[in-house]
Formats: structure tokens, sequence, C-alpha cells
């Protein structure tokens, strides 16, 4: 293989699309880092409350982002074979299903602010803020999928720049309002919590005008065909359905699962919460660049298989998944290294402290597995075969990480880091069967016409007829 592949073009084509990507990751998880050094003097249960927060918003990415996945592999496919009716379709289905999400999400965080936070925390206190906080973000998240549909479709027409151009500008004026309303400067007034989730209102609504801009001036094709978005018929909302459903579930369950062990988390003591608030922020670090390896598996497997070119593609996939997790640990290691000085930087006390760097160490262990795990995940998907990955995460999940963990946080208590690398304890054994998958080749199924027509071939060269 090492014989017949070109490195050169396929770094290069690979840093293109990963670089924008991960950089746009990156500012909007340096905002989060900074909004917690802004909240740090409201002490340690606001920060925790904050944390709690994102993970309902998390929620929420769990529940649309099987649809982005998705759109992405017919965006990619299509748009490697060219097929610019495919790509308006499909963009228009996966954009009705997103904002149904947005619009639940949106209602019960106006709504039914404390009942969604009290599901991840027992405490009064931490409801109480999160409450406040929620009320306001609300605001921000049909304006935040809405921006990410769109940048999920460019991406896939390798339009990089444009939602990287977005997040800028929203994480300058993220960082400019919180400033302003947190601490009441310039006369204005001191709103503390509240004045962080209506920075997150304005900077959300300031990326969406950016990308929008940019998406007119430069006439990119397919984002504003609103006649064209809704004019697919049932065939089409079938395909779109049969390739989504493994990602969705995937997603869905794997979202529910997770806040089931962050219910189990949050029922620790405050010090550990805010520690987990905290090392949220440098877990967004790391798949912030992870992110952008996974939508360069997305363009350069998806328009290679949509093209009808399968061995470069089984080529490419192989290669990212290793890229991936070398990158991840070099990450790791500059975290690492440097992780005294901006956990002080948070407000973490002494007890709080060693929570955090227990859990960076730990984590930074099993990152090399677990993004590697996300990869191949991703690179399955993109080239046409979402259920594997899917399958393989929701059977763990269920049947090993949820039980274990329940049992040692709520029946044993165990202390909190132990209880923390549980959390993992799956990663390891799903590597090694993801592993097979990915060298059988038998994960790349087209959905585009000129694909379909290459598989027999391919498969033959394989030996997997």
């Amino acid at each position: 293989m090492g014989q017949t592949f070109s490195w050169k073009p396929f770094l290069a084509n690979t840093a293109a699309i990963a670089i924008p990507v991960a950089l746009q990751n990156l500012l909007s998880t340096t905002g989060s880092m900074v909004d917690t050094v802004m909240l740090a003097s409201l002490g340690e249960t606001t920060i925790g409350a904050v944390g709690l927060c994102a993970q309902f918003s998390s929620l929420m990415f769990s529940c649309y982002w099987g649809f982005v996945g998705g759109g992405m592999l017919f965006f990619a496919q299509y748009w490697g074979a060219r097929d610019e009716e495919g790509i308006t379709r499909s963009y228009g289905i996966t954009l009705t299903f997103m904002m149904t999400v947005a619009a639940i999400f949106t209602v019960l965080s106006l709504r039914f602010p404390r009942l969604a936070i009290s599901i991840y925390t027992d405490k009064p206190a931490i409801q109480e803020i999160g409450a406040s906080y929620l009320r306001i973000v609300g605001y921000a998240y049909p304006l935040q999928i809405l921006v990410m549909a769109m940048s999920a479709l460019l991406r896939s027409m390798e339009k990089v720049r444009i939602p990287l151009y977005g997040g800028i500008a929203a994480v300058l004026t993220n960082f400019v309002a919180n400033y302003l309303l947190i601490f009441g400067k310039l006369g204005l007034p001191k709103l503390g919590v509240r004045g962080a989730a209506i920075g997150t209102v304005i900077a959300s609504l300031v990326n969406l005008l950016v990308v929008c801009t940019f998406v007119w001036k430069r006439k990119i094709p397919f984002v504003f065909s609103f006649r064209k978005h809704f004019r697919w018929n049932r065939r089409m909302l079938s395909l779109y359905l049969g390739k989504c459903f493994p990602i969705i579930c995937n997603e869905l369950f794997i979202g529910f699962g997770n806040m089931c062990i962050t219910m189990v988390l949050g029922r620790q003591t405050e010090e550990a919460i805010a520690a987990l608030a905290v090392f949220r922020t440098f877990e967004g670090v790391i798949i912030s660049f992870f992110s952008g390896f996974s939508n360069a598996a997305t363009v350069l497997i998806g328009t290679k298989v949509g093209e009808g070119d399968l061995e470069s593609a089984y080529q490419r996939g192989i290669r990212l998944v290793y890229l991936v997790s070398a990158f991840t640990g070099f990450v790791c290691l500059t975290l690492v290294l440097v992780h005294t000085p901006l956990l002080h930087a948070m407000g973490l006390g002494e007890i709080s402290f060693r929570y955090g760097s227990g859990m960076l160490y730990i984590f930074s262990l099993v990152a090399l597995l677990r993004m590697g795990n996300w990869a191949q995940n991703d690179t399955f998907r993109s080239a046409g075969d979402p259920a594997f990955g899917s399958i393989m995460e929701i059977t763990f999940m269920y049947l090993l990480v949820l039980p274990t963990v329940y049992y040692a946080g709520i029946v044993r208590g165990v202390p909190f880091l132990l209880l923390f690398a549980l959390c993992y304890i799956d990663e390891p054994i799903r590597y090694i069967i993801m592993q097979r998958h990915l060298y059988s080749g038998k994960w790349i199924k087209p959905v585009s016409l000129v694909g379909k027509e290459k598989l027999a071939e391919f498969r033959k060269m394989h030996e997997l007829v």
C-alpha cells in the first residue's frame, strides 16, 4: 500500500480541510475558556452550573448531529458526482430535521430551564444558577443549529474558510460582550452569569450574519435555493433516512448515555463538578483538532466514493485514522505540559485542581484510542456505512459502560477519579473490533450512481464478493 499511495497531495488536501475546521472549533473552545476565567470570580458553584448547562447543549448536539453526519454523507458523495439536485434536496431534508431539534430545545430551555438542569445535578444552588443561564441562552440554539447546517454543506463543498470567518467573528463578539455584561463595564449593568448567556446569543447572531454575507457575496450555490430545498419526494426521504437512521440512533442513544453518566458525575461533590466543567473545556480543545480530521474524512473519502474512485477512498480512510491518533497524542501532551497555570486561572481550589489534573491525565491516556474510534466511525459513515460503528458504540455503552459507571458511582461510591476512568472502559475493546472492519473494506457503500457502478470491481479486488 505504501508504494502506491501518494502522501504529499493527501496531506496537503487533509490540511486544507482539517486546519480551518480545527481552528474554528479551537476558537470556540478558547472562547469557552475565556468565559470560564471570567466567571471564576463568581465562584466554583457558578462554574459548575454553566458547565452542566453545556451538557444540556451537548444533549441537543447529540440530537441534531445525526442529521449533520448523515447530511454530509450525501453532500460529499453528491458533490463528488456533481449531482446538484441531490445536494439541494438532501440539504433541504437535513435543514428540516435540524431546525425541528432546535425548536424543541429552545422551548425546553426557555419554558422549563429548572427541569432541564435538574436532570444533571441535585444541588439546588447549581440548579438556580443554571436555570437563569438557560432561560437566556436558549435563544441562541436555533441560530447555532442553522449555522451548523450551513457549515456542514459548505465544508462538504470544500468551502471550509467561510465557517472559520464566522467562528472568528463570533469568538471576538462573545469575548467583548461577556466582558462588558458579566462585569458591567462602560455603564452597562453587571449581569454575572446572565451576561455570559446574553453574550452567547449575540455571538451566535453575528456568526450567522457573517456566514450568510460571505455565501451571498460569493454566490455559492445550494445554500439559498429555498424553493428547491423542499422538493424531495418519498424515495429521496427514504434513502436519506435509511442512511441517517443508524447515525441518528447512535447520536441519540450515546447522547442519552452520556447524560446518564453526567447524572452520576453530577451527584459527586461540588469540587468535582467544578473540576469536571473545567475539564470539559480542555476536552473541547482535543475534540477541536479531531473535528478537523473528521470533516476531512467526510470530504476526502466521501468525494472519492461519490466519484467512483473507491480504492483511493479505502487508502485514505486507513491513513486518516492513524493521523488522528498521532495528532491527538501531540495535543494531549501539550495540554499536560501547560495545564497547571490554566487550571489555576480558571479559579479551581486545591481539591478541584487535583481532580482537574487527574481527569486530564486519564483522558490523555485513553484519547489515542477514543479519537481513533471516532475517526474510524466517521470514515465508515462518509463511505456509506453508518451502521457498523453505531452498533458498536451503542452496544458497549449500554451493556458495559453505563452499568459499570452506575454501580461504581451510585452503589459502591468509588473515588471520583476512578469513576471518571471507568467512563472509558470500552475504548480498547471497540478499537480492536473497528480495526478489523477498517481493513476489510466492507464499509465502502456508495450512494451515487457512478460509485455504485465501481463497487463490484472494488469488492473483487479485495475479495469481498
